[in-house]
């Protein structure tokens, strides 16, 4: 049996996450001892592990939610699961195409730029010019 500070040590999460984890379902509520201490077992360590890849890899916490249900059910059928990590795909590579743009720009900025005054600065003047703004939407990240 592993205390939480070992289960957070061995899979690499916070105490406070795990706790998290648990509030919100993602962990069961953890057996104790009758000082109430926590107490984890294999079953435990290996559910956090995989929530800790399955975050590693920017799946959200209703996609973990969905797979872990998939996990615990062994007659589901696996397409299921596919389909979350098709649309996992789908966001990664859109935020690839977004950082491929930002760094585009980012590149031609610093390109331009002529190393005089602060008032000739052509990444300044670039960041100025709100017209090449992106939206809230195409932010990095978003």
């Amino acid at each position: 049996m592993l205390s939480i500070g070992t289960l957070g040590k061995k899979t690499g999460t916070k105490v406070q996450t795990i706790r998290y984890y648990e509030q919100i379902g993602l962990m069961p509520e953890p057996g104790r001892t009758e000082g109430g201490q926590r107490r984890y077992g294999d079953a435990e360590l290996d559910r956090l592990s995989f929530i800790r890849h399955s975050r590693q890899l920017g799946f959200s916490l209703e996609a973990i939610r969905e797979l872990l249900d998939l996990s615990d059910d062994p007659n589901r059928p696996c397409h299921e699961a596919d389909v979350i990590a098709r649309r996992q795909l789908t966001q990664v590579e859109q935020r690839i195409a977004r950082l491929e743009a930002l760094r585009k720009e980012l590149k031609r900025m610093v390109h331009e730029c002529s190393g005089g005054n602060s008032s000739d600065c052509r990444v300044l003047e670039v960041l100025r010019d709100h017209s090449e703004c992106l939206t809230d939407h195409d932010e990095i990240g978003a």
